[in-house]
């Protein structure tokens, strides 16, 4: 549990800093702040998935909630207009708990309300309950209480403006309210125990966004308000906003089903760490349903699922947790999407085709594989479903295949044309790749290093005797001419990318996996060396820094215009997610240090923090390193949670 007490709940700057997120397993959630005001396009309380896990759509922004005690009005609400936070409901809060889903206590007059949020599993579906939780035996003030739904109806990269194309019509019938305000979104269900429900119709304007205000985008939006819906507190007040009609909903049921779901996840993991168990929780909100299997969503709230960011996520979201079979999906479902030897870089919002502009998603797809095999032992799966597959992805590399990618005559893989953008460092403005990397970038030699060692491992162990003859020695050729080449004597470590005899001395954190994968070509001096040198330079308390402080391209802080933060993505702006790499290669070149630990201890608190029980993408590069980009990212979560559970 993750609990907040007043100082913070009444501050709303503290109170809207930090973010709230449910979600349900098909790439529909809900989220908000603590305060109550949205401050994200992002936000809602439900944002559901048109075409799971995809085509994501703000349907209801939020409810403005008002307690009428014996005629006397208390608003419970937050919202930002220019100039005003209006009306101020946070004020009246008293605490607000993770317990395991958003849980907020409010003290009106006396009388203590619990506003409770959570996300029926599967469904586009989100349950949000009021009660009173303590009152006077003695207190026989009259208690009611009226909700205002404010609806966007909108894409959720877009924002709404007052237009006369909605359909403000309702529909009421035996306690659900259903409206369509645009044809081409699905129509939203408003299930409720209210006593009375009243059309009302208005647009409430000028809604400002702190943090898309913060990020250069606009800010402002026009939401609708179609009805008002009241109810007798004594009773629980409940809302489903849902995408399907449902005409008897057990919310309690519902509620310790979703509980119970959650303690499962707690169970499986085996663990008693409460950093862990949070973990845990935390990478069941990216797994999620893509046509019969699993895949990945790699941040909340913009990310869809991506190739990379699902291949270096699985082995901590499942393995570490125990949930092999979801890894087993997630093989499975990525490897029907493989083609010329590439696997999809990402699924477009919008859109059937998935992009294939990545040389490393494909490389970890091994790692994956390999990691799934050892936790495992299913070797018949990997025999049946993969192998050969994983062949055809080796053949393709080598005869060459998109934007360039080949083997080259060294052995080293090379990758890149102009404009395009392959490596996990794939910044874009407009034409401009701001590090373009091309050539033979470090990391990816030491992830084709790694596959082809993998590929020899599962030829051996099912006796396929021609690819074992077909592949063999490559890994060696590799190896030696990494070492050739890559190694700066000077900086005793290695290179950024090498293309040709031009060798870019960046100080980078790329090098790191050639230590930390399972296979490395590099010696233990200068294994150790490396990690040396990434430590003094790029080590931080929410992982490595993208860019040694010693360049002069240095970005010191990730903020403003999409064109500033762009060009300082990874030009010195932390990742979680790289944490991991770095305690495994620390962990092999340090055998004497025990208390790996001391590694992750910023993120404890960190979970406290942004986004509530979750690892932010992107941290500034200079102290106090505050959190940016995505509030919740897959990798940075699974990284953690896979090098603090072996």
């Amino acid at each position: 549990m993750i609990e907040l007490k007043k100082d913070i709940v009444t501050d709303f700057r503290a109170a809207s800093s930090r973010e709230w997120l449910e979600a349900n397993g098909t790439g529909c959630y809900a989220s908000g702040t603590v305060s109550g005001a949205n401050s994200r396009r992002y936000h809602g309380l439900l944002v559901a998935a048109i075409n799971p896990p995809l085509g994501r759509a703000v349907l209801l922004a939020k409810l403005d909630e008002t307690v009428v005690i014996d005629g006397e009005r208390f608003e419970l609400s937050a919202n930002q207009y220019p100039g005003i936070v209006h009306p101020q409901g946070f004020k009246f809060l008293k605490s607000f708990r993770l317990d395991p889903f958003p849980v907020w206590t409010f003290d009106v007059g006396g009388i203590e309300i619990e506003k409770t949020i959570f996300m029926i599993y599967g469904k586009n579906a989100t349950v949000a309950s009021w009660s009173i939780k303590s009152r006077e035996t003695s207190d026989k003030r009259a208690v009611s209480f009226e909700l205002r739904p404010l609806v966007a109806f909108r894409d959720y990269h877009h924002l709404q403006r007052e237009t006369g194309e909605y359909d403000a019509s309702i529909s009421i019938d035996n306690g659900s309210v259903s409206m369509r305000p645009l044809p081409d979104l699905p129509t939203l269900f408003l299930n409720s125990n209210a006593t009375v429900v009243e059309e009302t119709g208005h647009w409430y304007r000028n809604f400002e966004y702190a943090i898309e205000q913060e990020r250069g985008f606009d800010f402002h939006e026009d939401l609708f308000q179609p009805c008002v819906l009241r109810f007798d507190l004594p009773n629980p007040a409940t809302v489903v906003a849902s995408t399907e009609i449902t005409k008897t909903i057990d919310i309690k049921g519902l509620e310790k089903a979703e509980m119970k779901r959650r303690a499962s996840l707690i169970a499986k993991a085996k663990t008693k760490d409460e950093f862990v168990r949070l973990l845990v929780l935390a990478a069941d909100q990216f797994i999620v349903d893509r046509d019969a299997g699993k895949t990945v969503i790699a941040g909340y709230h913009w990310f869809s699922d991506w190739g990379r960011d699902t291949m270096i996520a699985l082995p901590g979201l499942t393995l570490a947790t125990n949930r092999p079979e979801i890894a087993k999906s997630i093989l499975a479902e990525f490897s029907k999407h493989i083609s010329d030897g590439m696997l999809p870089n990402r699924f477009p919002d919008v859109g059937e085709d998935p992009e294939y502009n990545t040389v490393d998603a494909t490389l970890w797809f091994f790692e994956a594989v390999r990691a799934y095999l050892e936790k495992t032992d299913d070797r018949k799966f990997v025999r049946d479903v993969l192998y050969d597959k994983l062949v055809d992805i080796i053949d393709w590399h080598i005869r060459g295949t998109r934007h360039d990618i080949h083997v080259d005559t060294d052995g080293l893989l090379y990758a890149g044309e102009p404009g395009v953008q392959l490596t996990w460092m794939d910044a874009k403005i407009g034409d401009w790749v701001v590090t373009p990397r091309t050539g033979k970038p470090v990391e990816i030699q030491a992830l084709w290093y790694n596959a082809l060692k993998i590929i020899a491992d599962l030829a051996a162990m099912f006796d396929d005797t021609t690819t074992l003859s077909a592949f063999s020695k490559m890994d060696e050729v590799a190896g030696d001419s990494f070492n050739g080449q890559f190694w700066n004597a000077e900086a005793e470590c290695l290179y950024d990318v090498v293309d040709g005899d031009t060798k870019d001395a960046s100080i980078r954190p790329n090098q790191i996996f050639a230590v930390s994968l399972q296979h490395s070509m590099l010696d233990t001096d200068r294994a150790r060396k490396v990690v040396d040198k990434v430590e003094a330079e790029l080590l931080t308390p929410f992982g490595l820094r993208s860019l040694a402080p010693s360049d002069p391209r240095y970005v010191p802080v990730y903020i403003g215009s999409p064109l500033e933060r762009d060009s300082a993505y990874h030009q010195g702006t932390v990742w979680g997610w790289l944490i991991g790499p770095f305690v495994e290669a620390y962990r092999k070149t340090h055998p004497e240090v025990s208390n790996i630990e001391r590694f992750v201890d910023g993120f404890k608190d960190h979970l406290n923090e942004t986004m509530l029980g979750q690892v932010s993408e992107i941290f500034d590069a200079d102290p106090p390193h505050n959190a940016r980009g995505c509030a919740a990212q897959a990798w940075s979560v699974a990284e953690i949670l896979r090098v603090i559970t072996k």
